[in-house]
């Protein structure tokens, strides 16, 4: 989804050669994915030629939204004060960016 969102529309082979080196899979593995986020509807494709075009179908920020909601039900319990906390704990932040999540949790409305 990734390469898509920063690609915009693009097939098997682009999203395959745009892959990191570090997460590079085979081909077919590529296509396989592609093709089960297409099944959810988070792609659609068209077909050019002898290719299929992939676009996305979902914003990356609605796709963020889903995953914390699926990783704070299944794994903290449906508590998001308990995924915040295990982020606070394990993670070691700066200065500034200590100062921006207070700044966050304090716009809140109460």
């Amino acid at each position: 989804m990734d390469v898509l969102w920063k690609r915009g529309p693009s097939t098997v082979g682009e999203v395959h050669d745009d892959l990191p080196k570090r997460d590079r899979v085979a081909y077919s593995t590529v296509l396989t994915t592609l093709r089960i986020l297409e099944d959810k509807g988070y792609l659609d494709h068209e077909q050019r030629g002898r290719a299929y075009v992939y676009r996305p179908l979902v914003a990356r920020s609605e796709a963020r939204q889903t995953s914390v909601r699926l990783l704070v039900n299944r794994l903290f319990d449906d508590s998001p004060q308990a995924l915040v906390l295990n982020v606070l704990e394990s993670e070691d932040f700066s200065d500034e960016e200590i100062a921006e999540l207070r700044r966050l949790i304090n716009r809140r409305p109460k």
